[in-house]
């Protein structure tokens, strides 16, 4: 019989680790390792888009230094490959920053708050979230008016929360792990601010949000109820488009448990859009599908969102040929979840991947703002508790904790990273806005199809 490490044998295991990579290198950061260019790299990931949105995402990357890192996920992807790594791996979020966690509805009805976007998710080094994490409270305190050393004071409590609730999974009997939920949340400003807006973010709010009253074909007032437009936000899609969105329901169906297709099946669809959200995701295909249960008081709304393979794809061996993307998504999702969409599956658009999940059903997110003054320092341990459930979940929580030791080095030089990072994103986003003022060239974007 094939001998199962023991924990003493898996923490051995982490440990023997630090010769790979010592726990004080994950500091450096040097620019000159870069083998390719950001403004090339994001010129690349546009090929696939919308060509009349790709200025739309631009726009939202230039907003801000925080703004062009939400965006630029290809480029750290990139500068990650290049360096140094553990060889632990695990499920990684690959867009971890502070905006992509949020509340949301679980299957039970209750709200819960966790990492809530998984476009990039993979199975790749461990360190690679906690880096981009890292960088992202720098970014984020910095845009607040952060002083260095409060930026600094986060990425450390970031990093001895995980390293603490690494240390306890690992202890924990395994299925008490898949059960462990984080209680103190409502005690966390800037995470009880998004548990409100979750909280009023029901279906008849999105439904008074997203939609009007329709029209009858003789221009008068009708019962149902249609998407309000906004192009190019949110546009009405009709003819073969509307009828190849609604056909991938078909194929949607079953990657649902039994019993959500029994849910789904007593809902009819009455419209579909198009939607633009987020910032990394602007420029895909993004669908947006209002049906009716049980008459007007019970709409639901399905987003169909197209997912391109991951940016470390090009990087991790053997992660580059997924079967399909959207499955990659819902997998990566449902292992580093507490609890999932109950929605939650994937289908194909004209040979394009897509993810498929609800859109808006009390979800909430945080608000940079949120994390002024005493905020970030808040909401960076619960970004630690949850990234270190999530990678115990999908990983081993032994190694883990093997390697990490009491995380004092570690700590620190994710902290010298960060800074140094962060700093190297104002020094791109600068590049950017340069660029932008020069003359356009051509883009590389194929043309607009379903």
């Amino acid at each position: 019989m094939a001998h199962f490490p023991n924990p003493q044998e898996r923490r051995a295991l982490g440990r023997a680790r630090r010769k790979q990579m010592a726990r004080q290198d994950h500091a450096h950061w040097r620019a000159e390792a870069r083998r390719h260019k950001p403004l090339v790299l994001m010129e690349e990931s546009m090929r696939g888009r919308v060509p009349q949105l790709i200025a739309v995402k631009y726009e939202r990357m230039l907003a801000s230094p925080f703004g062009y890192f939400r965006g630029a996920a290809p480029v750290m992807a990139a500068d990650l490959a290049v360096m140094a790594n553990t060889g632990i791996v695990t499920q990684i979020c690959g867009d971890a920053h502070v905006c992509n966690l949020g509340a949301f509805a679980a299957p039970d009805g209750r709200l819960v708050f966790d990492i809530n976007d998984f476009d990039e998710t993979i199975r790749a080094p461990f360190e690679w979230d906690l880096k981009r994490l890292a960088t992202s409270l720098v970014l984020a305190g910095r845009s607040t008016g952060c002083k260095k050393g409060t930026c600094e004071n986060a990425v450390l409590t970031f990093m001895m929360q995980y390293r603490k609730f690494v240390e306890m999974f690992a202890r924990m009997p395994l299925i008490e792990m898949t059960h462990f939920q984080v209680h103190r949340l409502q005690r966390i400003s800037p995470v009880s601010k998004a548990l409100l807006k979750a909280e009023r973010s029901t279906p008849t709010f999105t439904l008074e949000q997203l939609t009007v009253p329709g029209k009858t074909a003789a221009g008068r007032p009708s019962s149902n109820r249609v998407f309000k437009e906004n192009k190019p936000l949110l546009a009405r899609v009709s003819g073969g488009q509307r009828r190849a969105v609604l056909a991938s329901l078909v194929a949607y169906n079953e990657t649902l448990q039994p019993e959500r297709r029994h849910f789904l099946a007593q809902y009819h669809p009455l419209d579909v859009a198009f939607k633009v959200v987020g910032t990394g995701s602007v420029g895909l295909r993004d669908y947006v599908i209002y049906f009716e249960g049980n008459g007007p008081g019970d709409p639901l709304f399905l987003q169909i969102k197209e997912e391109p393979g991951s940016a470390y794809a090009p990087y991790v061996s053997g992660q580059g040929l997924a079967l399909h993307q959207g499955q990659r998504v819902v997998n990566g999702q449902r292992a580093m979840q507490f609890q999932s969409d109950p929605f939650l599956g994937w289908t194909t658009i004209a040979n394009r991947h897509y993810e498929v999940r609800q859109l808006n059903d009390h979800k909430g997110t945080i608000a940079i703002e949120d994390l002024a003054d005493g905020g970030l320092n808040e909401y960076a341990e619960v970004c630690g508790e949850l990234l270190a459930r999530g990678h115990a979940r999908s990983g081993d929580a032994c190694v883990l904790a093997g390697y990490i030791g009491n995380g004092k080095r570690m700590g620190e030089a994710l902290m010298r990273f960060a800074d140094a990072y962060a700093s190297q994103t104002e020094k791109d986003w600068e590049e950017l806005k340069a660029a932008k003022k020069r003359p356009v060239r051509k883009t590389v974007a194929s043309k607009t199809s379903s």
